[in-house]
């Protein structure tokens, strides 16, 4: 059920009324956030306090601002927005001035309505870098590992899309939530005229109470319509060395930087599959027991962030790779979208799948983790993959 503004918890019913998701979601317009998690459904407008950049730890810096807006008597106050992938740089939260929150979109009946048809309005677009650079990147990677540099750098590429006409973000955003309504659907302003809009599959961290729980993603293949071809193509993914490797990384990190705050963790021993529309994912579910009741969701996300999964290891030599390797900033792709409350109940996401949407521009971001047994022609094939989650929102194609 939609709950009033300044609400910041919801307490959903066994029935949840039909539409109350959905609602939420056809409200949405630009400069709002709108965030959708397989717990709940967020919309927000306005802004009660910005939560400001400072040499503080974002996570200290969200706190403090949760704390001004309950002491100037807003009940039970949230924080949402978007962190880049460099801490250091401003990130755009803040506390809404108004908030309805609603069960998750997968309860509600109406989103199985069909979204409205994506219509391609002559898109131009442009690879940066192209993909025949991208490979040698990779190819370059690759040669450095054998020699010892470093064991993984996940590598990003974009593409540029312009249309002759504004962008439709509400759309984009019916098309995204509706195709894979039980993953993390956002769209939310990063700027004067800007919205970072997306679809990720990667849980970080969530909180609630004590207990916590992560969902490291690594080792990607692309879907198949053929169903056969298929579940071949998963049944491959589970038993590919190189990916169960990439993959064992990420969750072995995920455990060390969690292991200090918790008791009782369970890490299963192998991967599952998770899917979406466009890629099957090799996915570890790692829960664990908060030790220390200060400790917030963004507080572990901020310990946890950047993972393998999206930097690469060793962190610091990775970073660097990526630095030398990628001609464009991140941004805010590979940051983390969520929302947080002032008990430190959360969820925070890794931004992937995603667009920065502007006027009549977007930019697309897709990466692959390369490992030394990784291919360039197979790393690229990878990355255009994952672009499918987005063009076919925008009606567009490579």
């Amino acid at each position: 059920m939609s709950t009033a503004s300044r609400v910041a918890t919801p307490i959903p019913t066994a029935h949840p009324a039909t539409g109350a998701a959905t609602s939420l979601l056809d409200a949405y317009a630009p400069g709002a956030r709108f965030l959708a998690t397989p717990g709940r459904t967020l919309l927000a407008r306005g802004a009660a306090l910005q939560v400001p950049h400072g040499a503080q730890p974002v996570d200290r810096r969200v706190a403090d601002t949760l704390a001004q807006a309950a002491d100037a008597g807003q009940q039970a106050p949230v924080v949402m927005g978007a962190i880049p992938f460099d801490h250091t740089e401003p990130a755009a939260l803040s506390v809404p001035a108004a908030l309805r929150i609603a069960p998750p979109l997968t309860s509600d009946p109406l989103i199985a309505l069909p979204s409205p048809g994506a219509d391609s309005p002559g898109w131009e677009i442009r690879p940066v870098p192209e993909p025949e650079v991208y490979a040698k990147g990779v190819a370059s990677a690759v040669e450095r590992m054998w020699r010892g540099e470093f064991s993984k750098v996940v590598l990003a590429r974009t593409l540029e899309l312009t249309s002759p006409v504004p962008l439709d973000v509400p759309a984009m955003l019916q098309r995204l939530a509706r195709r894979d309504p039980s993953g993390y659907t956002f769209a939310l302003p990063t700027g004067p005229g800007r919205t970072l809009i997306g679809a990720s599959p990667e849980l970080l961290v969530s909180r609630r109470g004590r207990r916590l729980v992560a969902n490291p993603l690594a080792g990607s293949a692309p879907r198949s319509d053929d169903l056969a071809e298929d579940v071949r193509r998963a049944a491959a993914l589970l038993e590919s060395a190189k990916d169960l490797h990439e993959h064992a990384v990420v969750v072995d990190a995920v455990h060390q930087a969690l292991a200090p705050y918790c008791t009782g963790m369970t890490v299963p021993p192998r991967p599952t599959l998770i899917r979406t529309a466009t890629m099957w994912h090799l996915s570890t579910t790692v829960t664990g027991t908060l030790t220390d009741p200060d400790a917030s969701a963004l507080a572990l996300a901020c310990a946890l962030h950047p993972t393998p999964a999206v930097c690469g290891t060793p962190t610091a030599t990775a970073r660097q790779v990526l630095t030398e390797t990628e001609p464009f900033d991140r941004g805010y792709f590979t940051g983390m979208v969520g929302w947080g409350d002032a008990s430190g109940d959360g969820e925070w996401v890794v931004t992937i799948r995603c667009a920065e949407a502007e006027e009549r521009t977007l930019r697309l971001y897709a990466g692959a983790g390369v490992v030394a047994a990784s291919e360039p022609e197979a790393e690229t094939a990878e990355t255009a993959a994952k672009f499918r989650t987005f063009l076919s929102a925008v009606g567009a194609e490579l």
